[in-house]
């Protein structure tokens, strides 16, 4: 009877300290899941897709069904083999990928813009890298059969001007199906792809021809907008589009001198905003700019390159927005867009992502209430009075 009890109070110990650790190890666990997984849920939760003006005084189903939902974002920058660590590509690869698949389960958009700059490496890669980069970004962004993919170049996806070349600008093409002066009509809404690589106007060979559809594309443009008792024989035999004013997609903004105008908790750091911007390099040359101006007199411009927020007025009316990075790499803040478009209107709303300064909060708080609880578990966390009185009194026995 002796030996069964002293065993029972023996085992006693042991018992508690498993059970102190399998509250350890939950509790662990919870942070994990919290923070690589239900922060994204949280916080995307609150973003709700903007109201189109007037949208009260139409019908509901009429609304839904005329509203194009549009997902926007900008500079993922996907690491490469060369400069990428592997632990920097799987940090920030999960966080735009969770990031992105919540955005899609929780919104469900008709349509995702990415703006350029998809990869970081596109500009070096070589075939067997590239394929690796075109399949993790598959993965990432998967997107259902409901909703349409669309990806415009950027500067590191086939490298600047000088950098760029046709076998660069075909291998992107065929993987996301882009072209310069490419036309994108949903629901009588009119999207001109650009690539703004391709706009230096040295008359290069990918430049003529990229130049060249976007004056065919801008020709049809102009005369379906053209009342129809309005006769014009350039336009007699031309494709009718949607009289929708276009909205154009690219990856270097137009031109603007610096960032110094650019307002917001994303816009550029304030010993950034002063720096005068390199024309072909950061933003769009002033004659390219208003070639594209005149070319498709667009209601909105929708441009990255940046990484941070910015909006412009151009001529007076025309809105331009710089759309932030999408990736944690380059901003503590990212984001992406949301806009509800109709053929004659549209609405836009920022949706921010989980701040990486706040999810690391959170780690360094539950690392400390750890060691506390750990050192609490121990008592090794008795007040100094006591502490010192327990050393005196051991040493006096």
């Amino acid at each position: 009877m002796r030996s069964s009890s002293s065993t029972t109070v023996k085992s006693l110990p042991l018992k508690r300290r498993l059970y102190f650790l399998l509250k350890l190890v939950c509790f662990v666990i919870s942070v994990l899941i919290f923070c690589e997984f239900l922060i994204y849920y949280v916080v995307i939760f609150q973003c709700q897709w903007p109201e189109v003006k007037g949208g009260a005084h139409v019908d509901k189903e009429e609304t839904s069904t005329s509203v194009l939902k549009a997902m926007i974002l900008a500079d993922t920058h996907l690491l490469g083999e060369i400069k990428g660590h592997w632990l920097d590509k799987l940090r920030r690869e999960w966080q735009m990928e969770r990031s992105f698949q919540t955005a899609l389960w929780l919104l469900q958009p008709d349509i995702v813009f990415i703006l350029g700059d998809v990869f970081d490496e596109g500009k070096w890669s070589l075939p067997q890298a590239w394929a690796d980069d075109v399949r993790r970004f598959r993965k990432m962004f998967k997107h259902p059969v409901s909703t349409e993919l669309v990806v415009i170049v950027g500067n590191h996806d086939i490298g600047f001007h000088y950098e760029m070349t046709t076998y660069k600008v075909n291998r992107f093409e065929k993987v996301f199906n882009f072209t310069s002066g490419k036309l994108i009509t949903r629901k009588g809404i009119n999207f001109v792809v650009v690539n703004s690589i391709a706009l230096e106007g040295d008359g290069c060979a990918v430049c003529r021809t990229s130049e060249a559809k976007l004056v065919a594309l801008s020709h049809k443009l102009n005369c379906s907008q053209q009342k129809p008792n309005h006769s014009d024989k350039r336009c007699g035999d031309v494709e009718k589009l949607p009289a929708s004013e276009p909205i154009l997609l690219q990856h270097y903004p137009l031109y603007r001198k610096s960032d110094a105008e650019c307002t917001g908790e994303d816009s550029a750091p304030p010993e950034e905003k002063n720096i005068p911007f390199k024309e072909k390099y950061d933003v769009l040359s002033q004659e390219a700019s208003q070639k594209l101006m005149w070319w498709f007199h667009p209601r909105l411009i929708l441009s990255g390159h940046t990484h941070s927020a910015c909006e412009v007025l151009h001529a007076g009316k025309t809105p331009e927005i710089s759309v932030p990075s999408f990736s944690w790499r380059n901003r503590n803040n990212p984001s992406f867009i949301m806009g509800s478009i109709t053929p004659t209107d549209f609405s836009l709303q920022k949706c921010f992502l989980p701040y990486e300064s706040r999810v690391f909060t959170i780690y360094c708080a539950a690392g400390a209430l750890l060691v506390i609880l750990i050192l609490a578990h121990f008592q090794l966390l008795t007040p100094p009075f006591y502490f010192a009185q327990r050393l005196i009194s051991k040493r006096k026995a």
